[in-house]
């Protein structure tokens, strides 16, 4: 995906929200560290544009809900999570940048559980990688679908932090991945 194919992703995406939610009046937007918060942020910013109502916005860390946490040798990083909002009887749309195995979007929602007890929390992603879950989980939205193999790597490049915006598909072992 390049820049263009991005942006009228989140923008056909933005559109499917308002339409299955009937407008924006009800939606709480949370992105998971740390590109699902930049695509977040565009998805909001594309529903004010065409609704007139900017959903509240959160961040989600989800680093202490992973279950390989323990498994980790190093202690992990943990980042800042920001919901500044009830998600109590809101519907929450959860944003990520890539859905594969379905264990980060599994954190996700327990962190979320853990701030209220929101009437449904959609998925919204720029890539799904399909064939490869480990979780009955699937995404409501999704920009694009790759198939993939397990030797791959889908990288999002996102302008906020890589300069870019950009979907590229990596073979593991190559002399790109290290980039």
């Amino acid at each position: 995906m390049d820049s263009e194919t991005i942006t009228r992703a989140l923008s056909r995406i933005a559109h499917e929200i308002l339409e299955r939610n009937k407008g924006a009046k009800e939606l709480r937007i949370i992105g998971i560290r740390t590109r699902g918060i930049h695509i977040a942020r565009r998805l909001a910013d594309k529903i004010q544009e065409l609704e007139g109502i900017k959903p509240p916005l959160g961040t989600l860390d989800i680093t202490l809900y992973r279950d390989d946490f323990r498994r980790k040798t190093d202690w992990p990083s943990v980042q800042k999570t920001e919901i500044a909002f009830s998600v109590e009887e809101k519907n929450v749309i959860l944003v990520d940048d890539v859905l594969y195995t379905g264990r980060t979007t599994r954190a996700a929602i327990d962190a979320i559980m853990d701030y209220g007890r929101p009437d449904f929390i959609q998925l919204a992603v720029l890539v799904d990688r399909g064939g490869h879950r480990e979780l009955p989980i699937q995404a409501d939205y999704v920009g694009t679908r790759v198939m993939t193999v397990r030797t791959q790597k889908v990288e999002v490049l996102i302008k906020e932090l890589d300069g870019r915006d950009e979907v590229i598909i990596l073979q593991l072992g190559s002399p790109n991945e290290a980039r």
